[in-house]
Protein backbone atom coordinates (compact mmCIF):
# COMPACT_ATOMS: atom_id res chain seq x y z
CA UNK A 1 0.00 0.00 0.00
CA UNK A 2 1.46 3.39 -0.67
CA UNK A 3 1.95 6.01 1.66
CA UNK A 4 3.03 9.57 1.75
CA UNK A 5 6.31 8.17 3.44
CA UNK A 6 9.26 7.77 1.18
CA UNK A 7 10.17 4.38 0.34
CA UNK A 8 13.51 2.51 -1.17
CA UNK A 9 12.05 1.30 -4.36
CA UNK A 10 9.98 4.92 -5.10
CA UNK A 11 11.65 6.52 -8.47
CA UNK A 12 12.96 9.82 -7.80
CA UNK A 13 10.20 11.12 -9.04
CA UNK A 14 7.64 10.40 -6.92
CA UNK A 15 9.82 11.31 -3.87
CA UNK A 16 10.19 14.64 -5.00
CA UNK A 17 6.09 14.88 -6.10
CA UNK A 18 5.73 13.85 -2.45
CA UNK A 19 8.29 16.28 -1.38
CA UNK A 20 6.68 19.36 -3.35
CA UNK A 21 2.91 18.29 -3.11
CA UNK A 22 0.34 17.34 -0.79
CA UNK A 23 -1.18 14.20 -0.80
CA UNK A 24 -4.88 16.15 -1.59
CA UNK A 25 -2.71 17.98 -4.59
CA UNK A 26 -1.49 14.42 -6.14
CA UNK A 27 -5.06 13.12 -5.94
CA UNK A 28 -6.59 16.22 -7.40
CA UNK A 29 -3.83 16.31 -9.94
CA UNK A 30 -3.94 12.26 -11.49
CA UNK A 31 -8.15 12.42 -11.21
CA UNK A 32 -8.50 16.11 -13.25
CA UNK A 33 -6.29 13.88 -15.86
CA UNK A 34 -8.21 10.87 -16.58
CA UNK A 35 -9.92 10.38 -19.92
CA UNK A 36 -12.05 8.08 -18.34
CA UNK A 37 -13.28 7.00 -14.99
CA UNK A 38 -11.07 4.77 -12.65
CA UNK A 39 -11.53 2.84 -9.22
CA UNK A 40 -9.81 4.66 -5.88
CA UNK A 41 -6.93 2.23 -6.12
CA UNK A 42 -5.80 3.03 -9.84
CA UNK A 43 -5.52 6.58 -8.75
CA UNK A 44 -4.33 5.97 -5.20
CA UNK A 45 -1.09 4.26 -6.96
CA UNK A 46 -0.80 6.97 -9.35
CA UNK A 47 -1.00 9.24 -6.59
CA UNK A 48 1.54 7.50 -4.32
CA UNK A 49 -0.71 7.43 -1.47
CA UNK A 50 -2.83 4.89 0.26
CA UNK A 51 -6.70 4.11 -1.01
CA UNK A 52 -7.63 5.83 1.99
CA UNK A 53 -6.56 8.51 1.87
CA UNK A 54 -7.32 8.78 -1.82
CA UNK A 55 -10.94 7.82 -1.12
CA UNK A 56 -11.18 10.80 1.70
CA UNK A 57 -9.56 13.82 -1.37
CA UNK A 58 -12.24 11.99 -3.66
CA UNK A 59 -14.57 12.66 -1.45
CA UNK A 60 -13.43 16.12 -0.47
CA UNK A 61 -13.18 16.86 -4.54
CA UNK A 62 -16.86 15.30 -5.34
CA UNK A 63 -18.03 17.92 -2.25
CA UNK A 64 -16.51 20.97 -4.42
CA UNK A 65 -17.68 19.65 -7.31
CA UNK A 66 -14.59 18.81 -9.35
CA UNK A 67 -14.91 15.81 -9.46
CA UNK A 68 -18.15 12.79 -10.08
CA UNK A 69 -18.38 9.23 -9.64
CA UNK A 70 -20.15 6.54 -10.94
CA UNK A 71 -20.47 2.59 -10.04
CA UNK A 72 -18.98 0.12 -12.52
CA UNK A 73 -19.46 -3.51 -11.23
CA UNK A 74 -20.10 -2.88 -7.78
CA UNK A 75 -16.85 -0.53 -7.84
CA UNK A 76 -16.55 3.32 -7.80
CA UNK A 77 -14.98 5.01 -10.09
CA UNK A 78 -14.38 8.49 -10.25
CA UNK A 79 -13.40 11.05 -13.43
CA UNK A 80 -13.34 15.16 -13.82
CA UNK A 81 -16.59 16.76 -13.40
CA UNK A 82 -17.68 17.73 -17.29
CA UNK A 83 -19.22 21.19 -15.44
CA UNK A 84 -16.30 22.02 -13.45
CA UNK A 85 -13.80 21.13 -16.36
CA UNK A 86 -15.81 22.95 -18.75
CA UNK A 87 -16.35 26.00 -17.16
CA UNK A 88 -12.46 26.32 -15.94
CA UNK A 89 -11.82 26.29 -19.24
CA UNK A 90 -14.18 28.89 -20.45
CA UNK A 91 -12.61 31.04 -17.39
CA UNK A 92 -8.94 30.00 -18.28
CA UNK A 93 -9.95 31.74 -22.29
CA UNK A 94 -11.12 34.63 -21.21
CA UNK A 95 -8.60 35.20 -18.68
CA UNK A 96 -6.33 35.17 -21.34
CA UNK A 97 -8.03 36.56 -24.54
CA UNK A 98 -9.49 39.02 -25.69
CA UNK A 99 -13.09 39.05 -27.29
CA UNK A 100 -11.53 39.99 -30.51
CA UNK A 101 -9.00 37.35 -30.58
CA UNK A 102 -11.73 34.76 -29.37
CA UNK A 103 -13.18 35.94 -32.75
CA UNK A 104 -10.25 35.07 -34.41
CA UNK A 105 -10.35 31.73 -32.63
CA UNK A 106 -13.46 31.09 -33.39
CA UNK A 107 -12.70 31.56 -37.32
CA UNK A 108 -9.81 29.39 -37.19
CA UNK A 109 -11.34 26.90 -35.79
CA UNK A 110 -13.83 27.03 -38.28
CA UNK A 111 -11.95 27.07 -41.10
CA UNK A 112 -10.17 23.89 -39.97
CA UNK A 113 -13.27 22.07 -39.37
CA UNK A 114 -14.18 23.18 -43.12
CA UNK A 115 -10.91 22.33 -44.48
CA UNK A 116 -11.22 18.81 -43.08
CA UNK A 117 -15.02 18.14 -44.32
CA UNK A 118 -13.62 18.87 -47.29
CA UNK A 119 -10.31 17.00 -47.50
CA UNK A 120 -12.42 13.42 -46.52
CA UNK A 121 -15.50 14.28 -47.64
CA UNK A 122 -17.20 13.77 -44.93
CA UNK A 123 -19.28 15.48 -41.69
CA UNK A 124 -18.40 14.06 -38.14
CA UNK A 125 -15.29 13.06 -36.58
CA UNK A 126 -16.86 9.70 -36.33
CA UNK A 127 -17.73 8.83 -40.31
CA UNK A 128 -13.72 9.90 -40.68
CA UNK A 129 -13.13 6.86 -37.86
CA UNK A 130 -15.31 4.63 -39.75
CA UNK A 131 -13.43 5.18 -43.25
CA UNK A 132 -10.37 4.68 -40.86
CA UNK A 133 -11.52 0.74 -40.36
CA UNK A 134 -12.77 0.58 -43.82
CA UNK A 135 -10.52 -2.38 -46.14
CA UNK A 136 -9.60 0.16 -49.21
CA UNK A 137 -7.70 2.39 -46.46
CA UNK A 138 -3.91 1.67 -45.57
CA UNK A 139 -2.48 1.32 -42.45
CA UNK A 140 -0.79 4.47 -41.95
CA UNK A 141 -3.41 6.41 -43.81
CA UNK A 142 -5.92 4.67 -41.04
CA UNK A 143 -3.66 6.30 -38.57
CA UNK A 144 -3.81 9.62 -40.18
CA UNK A 145 -7.98 9.92 -40.42
CA UNK A 146 -7.55 8.33 -36.38
CA UNK A 147 -5.45 11.30 -35.71
CA UNK A 148 -7.49 13.81 -38.03
CA UNK A 149 -10.76 12.51 -35.96
CA UNK A 150 -9.40 13.36 -32.52
CA UNK A 151 -7.95 16.67 -33.93
CA UNK A 152 -11.56 17.25 -34.94
CA UNK A 153 -12.81 16.40 -31.80
CA UNK A 154 -11.03 18.47 -30.08
CA UNK A 155 -11.73 21.56 -32.14
CA UNK A 156 -15.08 21.43 -31.96
CA UNK A 157 -14.71 21.38 -27.74
CA UNK A 158 -12.95 24.34 -28.21
CA UNK A 159 -14.71 25.73 -30.83
CA UNK A 160 -18.05 25.14 -28.34
CA UNK A 161 -15.50 27.12 -25.29
CA UNK A 162 -14.89 30.02 -27.52
CA UNK A 163 -18.17 30.25 -28.56
CA UNK A 164 -19.54 30.21 -25.02
CA UNK A 165 -16.80 32.78 -24.12
CA UNK A 166 -17.95 35.18 -26.60
CA UNK A 167 -21.59 34.88 -25.98
CA UNK A 168 -20.88 35.24 -22.60
CA UNK A 169 -18.02 37.70 -22.06
CA UNK A 170 -19.79 40.93 -21.11
CA UNK A 171 -21.59 38.99 -18.66
CA UNK A 172 -18.06 36.91 -17.14
CA UNK A 173 -15.78 39.57 -17.50
CA UNK A 174 -17.86 42.56 -15.80
CA UNK A 175 -16.36 43.16 -12.42
CA UNK A 176 -18.40 41.17 -9.82
CA UNK A 177 -19.62 44.06 -8.03
CA UNK A 178 -21.12 45.54 -10.70
CA UNK A 179 -23.28 42.36 -10.67
CA UNK A 180 -25.21 43.27 -7.55
CA UNK A 181 -26.20 46.91 -8.40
Amino acid sequence: MPSDEPSDDESEWVRTWKANASAFDRVKSVTMTLSEPQPVSWIAEEAAVSPNTARDHLRRLIDLGVVTATETAGTRHYFPDPLYTRLRDVRELLQDTTREELSEQAAELKTDIAAWKREYDVDSPAALREQAASDGVSAEEAYERTRVASDWDLARYRLSLVQDAIENYDLWTADPSSLTA
